[in-house]
């Protein structure tokens, strides 16, 4: 008798989720909290931060109930056989339509067409909840029903059209890589993610939001001459527009703006971005989630210095308010649990960032 290894993948999610549970119920406990955390008192208004709390712990109830009915799903799939159901019945669909269901390309791309029209239809109810429920009641949702199909309906010819070429290359790449096969995947998702990288925000990005030119002025002078003093190639800048979908903002005033380029400028500069995207490479199931939460750790760290070299370059005091701004328009949680954050978060809670950043002024004093 083998190793029972379909059992033991099934185990481990199960752990997996009691354990991530366990970090939401603390994280739940935190956002009950009825007070603000004290680097926050007089910076955060209390009328804010009440419908912060709400909205938090709208989307951590619907969270529990979204993760219990996920869980149930993937055990289920994988205890009950149901991804060789839908591999056979695949392969049926493609005798039907006269089609060779012994090509193992053809074959993969129809089991994949038909796992998709699955996570459409099982995802649709809890994205319709969040958007038309949670974010209505709390003011942000500004799409029509007709937009949110329309873009669902965009995503899923997209992915008609990007995902064949792209399962059809690895299938090739597996069937003949031999003993550099590991090689050449990596290889290939290398390339594959620096040319999604550049065709993303040409191509894809305009598909769902409108890009405008930053039209001239001082904004767009300060901008400019700030990535002129890095060396940065700044080629174009556009503002987008995503109005038509959500009213969650990003920061207004000029001073901030720029505050918050120069930490983003930060991270080019410092070079965390190439780190990241070789880290992300190496992610591999089923050790998936010990290596995102080393991520964001490193990603955590990557934070703290960007925003220390936005400071170094005389932006401290905007970036802290453009900080404290996109916390307080999107109400984003307030209080956190430090083991949930720890485990979650690819950025710091507000809290962490401003004390580095008065920190480091005492430091300066």
């Amino acid at each position: 008798m083998g190793f029972p290894y379909l059992e033991a993948v099934v185990g481990f999610m199960i752990v997996l989720y009691f354990f991530e549970t366990y970090l939401d119920l603390r994280q739940h406990a935190a956002l009950k909290l009825p007070k603000l955390p004290k680097t926050l008192e007089g910076v955060i208004s209390q009328e804010k931060f009440e419908k912060s709390r709400s909205y938090s712990l709208d989307k951590s109830y619907f969270h529990f109930v979204h993760e219990a009915v996920t869980i149930l799903m993937e055990a289920s799939i994988l205890s009950f056989a149901v991804l060789p159901l839908f591999w056979k019945k695949a392969g049926d669909f493609l005798v039907y339509a006269g089609l060779n269901a012994e090509n193992e390309i053809i074959h993969t791309l129809a089991f994949l067409g038909v796992l998709m029209i699955w996570s459409q239809i099982t995802d649709l109810p809890f994205s319709l909840y969040s958007t038309f429920v949670i974010e209505e009641r709390h003011g942000f949702n500004k799409q029509t029903v007709w937009l949110f199909f329309r873009d669902m309906i965009k995503g899923i010819l997209l992915s008609i059209v990007i995902g064949p070429p792209i399962i059809a290359a690895l299938i090739v790449i597996m069937q003949k890589g031999g003993p550099y096969l590991a090689i050449y995947l990596w290889a290939f998702t290398f390339v594959l993610s620096i040319v999604m990288m550049t065709v993303y925000p040409i191509l894809i990005a305009p598909l769902f939001n409108k890009f405008t030119p930053l039209p001239e002025g001082e904004l767009r002078q300060k901008i400019e001459n700030l990535a002129s003093s890095l060396k940065f190639p700044l080629k174009k800048l556009f503002v987008v527009d995503g109005s038509t979908r959500s009213s969650h903002s990003n920061c207004k005033d000029e001073e901030e703006v720029v505050a918050v380029i120069a930490h983003e400028l930060g991270h080019w500069k410092l070079r965390h971005t190439m780190y990241q995207f070789v880290a992300v490479q190496h992610i591999v199931t089923p050790i998936q989630h010990l290596v995102s939460f080393c991520l964001n750790l490193v990603s955590r760290a990557f934070e703290f210095q960007a925003d220390a070299f936005a400071k170094k370059l005389g932006y401290g005091k905007p970036l802290r308010a453009g900080l404290v701004k996109l916390q307080e328009e999107n109400l984003s949680a307030m209080n956190t649990d430090p083991w949930y954050s720890a485990y979650h978060y690819s950025h710091p809670p507000l809290v962490e960032r401003l004390a580095a950043i008065d920190e480091s002024d005492k430091k300066t004093d």
